[in-house]
């Protein structure tokens, strides 16, 4: 397919910022909800299972421990370093691979189950990244996604960003992904049933509020980018409004800060 260069360089900026940061302090806070979601996928030992946009590992490592073969793949390098390294740790073989959830490097009809947890939902193109995930899926095989809504905390969340720092135009909102008529759309053609259920992501994090806005600043790639991008009181305002945020939805009361964030988990069954 041919990109012109105005994509192509949209396509580094994104990679850049998920570059950036740190995102296994991050992904830490959220490693149950990995578990979770894969525990609900009952897959079994032996299924050949990609993890699209895998991160640092939070669906590949406890997809290995139920047995799967598993193969994950991330436009991030550092962080398929980290996951590199958390697999080893748990004594799993794990295959990570660097490349792009909308030009999979793989054969068709590849694998058992494709999955992508609150990552393939950030690719521009969202239509390539639905057939992609169809073409590698082997008829029968489950295709599961679990996808930001644009009503929960996280998406919340980002509308406040987007509004101070705008995204690129043109480019459908990530959380669309966790938009129910949206997924009938995009995986609809592709699948034989789709079943949408609403989950809830609990989010711990030892500080406060204003601490926790700080420490995504700090290891956030997305978030770290987008404050690089503001001057000074813009800066201040994205602060203020993003604490403001964690304090409305906070449900700690001993001055640290707990969220319920809601998504959308998609299993379809490959036509």
């Amino acid at each position: 397919m041919h990109i012109t260069p105005d994509f192509a360089q949209l396509k580094e900026k994104l990679k850049a910022s998920w570059i950036a940061g740190d995102f296994g302090q991050i992904g830490k806070f959220i490693a149950k909800e990995g578990e979770h979601f894969v525990q609900r996928l009952a897959l079994q030992p032996g299924m050949m299972v990609l993890d699209v946009a895998c991160g640092t590992g939070n669906s590949a490592v406890p997809a290995a421990h139920h047995g799967a073969i598993v193969t994950g793949i991330d436009i991030a390098p550092n962080l398929l370093e980290q996951a590199r390294h958390r697999a080893a740790a748990e004594h799993l073989t794990i295959q990570f691979d660097e490349g792009d959830a909308e030009n999979l490097p793989y054969p068709d009809q590849s694998f058992d189950a494709v999955i992508s947890m609150y990552g393939a939902m950030f690719a521009p193109r969202p239509e390539r990244v639905a057939s992609e995930f169809a073409r590698v899926c082997k008829p029968g095989g489950l295709i599961a996604m679990a996808n930001w809504t644009p009503d929960g905390y996280v998406g919340k969340s980002f509308r406040v960003t987007s509004q101070v720092a705008p995204p690129p135009s043109g480019i459908p909102a990530p959380t669309l992904w966790g938009d129910t008529s949206t997924v009938q759309q995009r995986l609809g053609p592709y699948t034989s049933s789709l079943t949408l259920t609403r989950q809830i992501a609990r989010m711990r994090y030892p500080f406060s509020p204003k601490e926790t806005v700080a420490f995504f600043r700090q290891y956030f790639g997305p978030t770290r980018t987008t404050f690089s991008r503001l001057d000074p009181p813009a800066q201040a305002d994205l602060s203020q409004q993003l604490e403001a945020l964690w304090i409305e939805h906070n449900l700690a009361s001993d001055g640290t800060t707990e969220v319920e964030a809601e998504y959308l988990e998609i299993h379809g069954i490959r036509r």
